[in-house]
């Protein structure tokens, strides 16, 4: 028999995603630590348990975000679930999928109004079961770099044009390196802010990167990096890394600056090469609909992939609301409500 618990024991938690073919950091009891501490997010981790081995069949991490407290964050709620659920093999494992997810959408009881699949990997054993469900499927691509090589070789794949940049960026004199405290966070923040408001997207609080920074810092599982220019801070990036795997978790860069954005990426990977396997370059948008940074990944010659996202709607009046006001948020530019 199959029981669906919210008090995962810890330790099997981490066994079970870290020995996982498809384990990544966001289904990890880490990342759960993490979002405790966020303002305006809510972690739902639940696993599916064998009532009598207590063996976990398997595990959904979510977060439930909302864009502020209050009647704003009410409308504006929505679960995400990254890289997972996470279940066994075989049928016993898809049973414990089926009644996790359908336990997970009586647990969020109006607390969001839709939930996002964001795979990390080819999801193609769970598809009949998510669509069983109810959840809609959206291609969605991404870019994947193999690390496990020498920097030549990486350096070779990267287009021309990209490379380029990259030399600019060292003449002109742009330095990068990792934060040396946590003060730095607000830096790194700052830039990244600067960078969602010109493309007009809402942005977490700067709690989540002093969270993550608090929690996976000292088990190096994250790093901050910082571009700097005369001194000047003119760039930003934040990577999870877990199994190999390096996550481009939040960027930004001064809109006026050229090249801060190529002086990172090569930088990071780089330093990464022949030390993790893949860098996963956090998505590039829908195929059909426009994406600014998309050839900015694609030019850095990696593997394009179409791992898709899935998506059910709980509120269907305050998701045509949801989208109405992050029209108008586009729109307007308004600056993001906390």
């Amino acid at each position: 028999m199959i029981e669906i618990t919210d008090s995962i024991d810890r330790e099997k938690w981490e066994d079970f995603v870290s020995s996982h073919p498809q384990g990544n950091i966001f289904q990890s009891r880490y990342i759960s630590d993490v979002y405790i501490h966020t303002n305006n997010y809510e972690p739902v981790s639940l696993a599916a348990v064998d009532s009598e081995s207590k063996e976990i069949l398997a595990v959904l991490q979510a977060v439930i975000v909302r864009d502020a407290p209050g009647m704003v964050g009410s409308i504006s709620s929505r679960s995400i679930i990254n890289g997972g659920p996470l279940f066994v093999e075989g049928k016993k494992g898809l049973e414990a999928l089926e009644k996790l997810l359908n336990y997970y959408e009586k647990f969020l009881h109006n607390r969001a109004i839709y939930t996002q699949v964001r795979n990390v990997w080819d999801v193609e054993n769970s598809k009949n079961t998510l669509v069983s469900l109810g959840y809609q499927y959206e291609p969605h691509l991404n870019y994947l770099i193999n690390l496990n090589r020498p920097a030549e070789e990486i350096w070779g794949d990267i287009h021309k044009p990209r490379r380029k940049g990259i030399n600019r960026a060292e003449k002109i004199g742009i330095k990068v390196r990792k934060i040396e405290s946590k003060n730095e966070i607000k830096d790194c923040y700052k830039v990244i802010e600067e960078t969602y408001k010109n493309v007009r997207l809402p942005l977490a609080d700067i709690s989540l990167l002093e969270s993550a920074y608090e929690v996976l810092s000292g088990s190096g599982l994250i790093d901050f990096y910082l571009a700097t220019l005369d001194g000047e801070v003119v760039g930003s990036r934040v990577v999870l890394k877990y199994k190999g795997m390096v996550h481009d978790w939040y960027a930004g860069s001064k809109q006026e600056i050229n090249y801060v954005n190529e002086a990172v990426v090569w930088h990071m990977l780089s330093e990464y090469a022949g030390k993790e396997k893949v860098f996963d370059f956090g998505g590039a948008g829908h195929p059909d609909k426009p994406y600014g940074v998309r050839e900015f990944k694609k030019r850095f010659g990696g593997e394009e992939v179409n791992y898709g996202r899935y998506e059910k709607v709980h509120d269907r009046k305050k998701k045509e609301l949801l989208n109405l006001g992050f029209k108008a948020y586009k729109k307007l530019n308004l600056a993001r409500v906390f």
